[in-house]
């Protein structure tokens, strides 16, 4: 299996995603390692030495995705056994020439902490524990999106994501077997239509969820799980709520559907 290294003198995220981005595109297995605040010379050689080890047990050159504001450390990376790809150098120089301007490298600017978007970012992570499963329907005055669907179908781990990524206030509300007998929309979520966004899920992969918890019950049945995604399915579309099917997307990709849908925009870094 052929290694894969993200590399960087801050928290490696860039590194990372891109450079996951980019492998995904290859249907081939890779070994990944992320290693973030390679800050010295020291470090960096410690680095190559790990990246060279690879490439011996391997017999395979590994590939390198890193961001480095210092030069030299970028040299003693680009210097392994290794197939490199600097991600800041690549973009910077292009923009240098377009902009007319120098780049002012500073380390750990990507991800810094700017104290207005950190403040908004906590208090939407505060926020959406504080709104989860319904517990707390007397502040949905303040939510910017009020998610909905039935038990288990990705609404808390999409609240938190969110909140911590987009600095978005998220609650979510369960939609229960007694509200889908009812045809209505609950009374607490009604003077709030306009924020509500739905959560659907293939019967199949909702029954294989509910297993892992409560094993063998009428609510984890296909058939219970069957019965509730239709009738929330109609609720939706009685309503007219935005919905999106969580059965084949990660939680990233359902945050930024949701944000694109609903026309909020992330609270900036």
């Amino acid at each position: 299996m052929r290694s894969a290294f993200y590399i960087s003198d801050g928290t490696a995220i860039t590194a990372e995603v891109f450079g996951n981005a980019t492998l995904s595109l290859f249907p081939m297995e890779f070994e990944h390692t992320t290693i973030p605040f390679v800050e010295t010379k020291k470090k960096a050689l410690e680095v190559k030495k790990q990246i060279e080890q690879a490439a011996t047990k391997s017999n395979e050159k590994p590939i390198v995705f890193f961001t480095f504001v210092n030069p030299e450390l970028s040299e003693i990376i680009l210097s392994s056994d290794a197939v490199c790809y600097d991600f800041i150098a690549t973009f910077s120089n292009q923009l240098q020439n377009e902009l007319g301007v120098e780049p002012v490298p500073k380390v750990h600017r990507t991800h810094s902490i700017h104290e207005q978007s950190y403040d908004y970012r906590i208090a939407a992570v505060n926020y959406a524990l504080a709104n989860d499963d319904g517990a707390n329907i007397k502040d949905y005055q303040q939510a910017d999106v009020i998610l909905v669907g039935v038990s288990r179908s990705g609404k808390t781990p999409t609240s938190l994501y969110l909140a911590l990524q987009y600095g978005i206030k998220a609650a979510n509300y369960p939609l229960t077997p007694d509200d889908l007998d009812s045809g209505e929309l609950p009374k607490c979520l009604q003077p709030y239509k306009n924020k509500l966004f739905g959560l659907t899920i293939a019967p199949e992969r909702l029954a294989a969820i509910r297993n892992e918890r409560m094993a063998n019950s009428k609510y984890a049945s296909l058939r219970q799980c069957r019965l509730e995604i239709r009738e929330v399915e109609m609720m939706y579309k009685r309503f007219r709520i935005p919905h999106y099917n969580s059965t084949h997307h990660s939680v990233e990709e359902m945050s930024a559907k949701i944000m694109a849908e609903t026309g909020l925009q992330r609270r900036k870094y």
